[in-house]
């Protein structure tokens, strides 16, 4: 039998935090805790995304927790809204120094995840798994800097160039790579980073905890949707979804009274998309803040169905939005404006209708047909709850995970 390990992951963000990140890492540890392992986690004080530090916290320089067996380091971070380029690169700048100071307060680990979607948890990572001598796994999550070079928020050509340099000088240095998309994968293999010490685990669902549940009467009554069709975009407004064309999408079915959308959630646009929709007059659009993940749920409960959108461009092809995974866990059809290797994963999964990123007309006609065809609904949301058991639960992908670990240590220890 196979000995138990400890696992350190350093992370900017994490539970209690919604979103991919915090997602991931605590389902992943869950897992392996589960299957017998030590999970501890070093990340900030929670407060993302509205730059409020959450209820039971408090600012400090380091703060101990356990979260549900898993070992939680909470250190200090400039603590910003999830807007503003240059506030969010100091938050998550600041982490460094802080987790390196405390990193001696930690436990015993084998091995050290660092994680995106900025680089800087994961040199926070790689600096304690030098000085502990264990490997160093970096999980990538977003393609960094390329992100804010694609969507036009970094342009100065030198600036690009150091902190791509710096990008590949972390990929030399890790023993082995996770990224969460094959795209990403193929990405660092065109820059000749070694195949072999690369493996794709996408992100996925807790299978156990997103179930397919009736909707919650209450909550559809405090709000006023009883006898609404519900058409749900839950998760960060930021400049990667275009939520500018839902609302175009929803302003041309104004004239379908029990239609309504619910936008949950918050981010650095939130601001301009609510007043764009005011702008044009739009009715039938409710705008909530961020819940946590219960409250997800029980947003995604309420839904008739739920939205996946991407920016029109090229770096989005490779992209696959995690909240699809729960979503068809959750047994909810998907109108996805989004194309590359989500939309292959959603047309394997038959639980989707796809159109074009950007494209408002096509998003509006997916969601009349769901809402005039009640019975091809129904049946893309039970087609995606089963796709996701059978291909991307937790369960199988933290099994995945381990071995490439194992693989790690042997290689760090030969």
């Amino acid at each position: 039998m196979l000995a138990p390990l400890n696992i350190g992951v350093y992370s900017h963000y994490f539970t209690p935090e919604i979103g991919a990140p915090s997602a991931r890492i605590y389902d992943l540890g869950q897992q392996w805790l589960a299957a017998g392992h030590n999970v501890r986690v070093a990340t900030c004080v929670p407060n993302h995304p509205t730059g409020q530090v959450y209820p039971g916290y408090k600012t400090g320089w380091q703060q101990q927790e356990v979260l549900d067996g898993i070992e939680v380091q909470r250190n200090w971070s400039y603590i910003t809204p999830n807007s503003g380029f240059v506030k969010k690169t100091l938050g998550h700048v600041s982490f460094i120094p802080s987790s390196r100071i405390n990193q001696g307060k930690f436990g015993a680990m084998d091995a050290i995840i660092g994680t995106s979607p900025t680089p800087f948890a994961a040199l926070a990572g790689l600096l304690t798994a030098r000085k502990r001598k264990v490997p160093f796994i970096m999980e990538i999550r977003d393609l960094w800097p390329a992100i804010f070079t694609e969507m036009g928020i970094i342009n100065n050509r030198q600036i690009i160039r150091v902190l791509e340099m710096g990008e590949m000088w972390l990929y030399r240095q890790a023993t082995q790579i996770v990224t969460v998309t094959e795209a990403f994968r193929q990405d660092l293999i065109r820059r000749n980073v070694p195949a072999e010490k690369i493996t794709t685990i996408p992100n996925g669902a807790d299978t156990d905890f997103w179930q397919p549940q009736d909707k919650p009467q209450a909550l559809a009554k405090q709000l006023g949707l009883e006898n609404k069709f519900v058409v749900l975009y839950i998760g960060a407004h930021g400049i990667s979804h275009a939520l500018e064309k839902i609302v175009d999408a929803a302003k041309a079915l104004e004239d379908q009274p029990e239609i309504q959308f619910l936008f949950v959630g918050e981010g650095s646009r939130k601001a301009a998309v609510q007043d764009y929709a005011a702008e044009r007059g739009v009715q039938n659009i409710t705008f909530l803040g961020s819940t946590d993940k219960q409250g997800v749920k029980d947003y995604y409960a309420l839904a008739d169905v739920c939205l996946v959108p991407l920016r029109d461009i090229p770096l989005f092809d490779g992209f696959i939005p995690s909240k699809m995974f729960e979503i068809m866990a959750m047994a909810r059809p998907i109108v996805a404006s989004l194309k590359g290797e989500a939309a292959a994963i959603l047309e394997r999964a038959n639980g989707a209708k796809i159109v074009p990123p950007e494209d408002s007309g096509a998003i509006k006609n997916a969601i009349a047909q769901l809402y005039a065809d009640r019975q091809m609904a129904t049946e893309l949301g039970q087609n995606g709850r089963t796709f996701v058991e059978q291909h991307y639960s937790r369960r199988l992908l933290a099994n995945q995970y381990l071995d490439v670990v194992r693989t790690a240590i042997d290689q760090y220890s030969g």
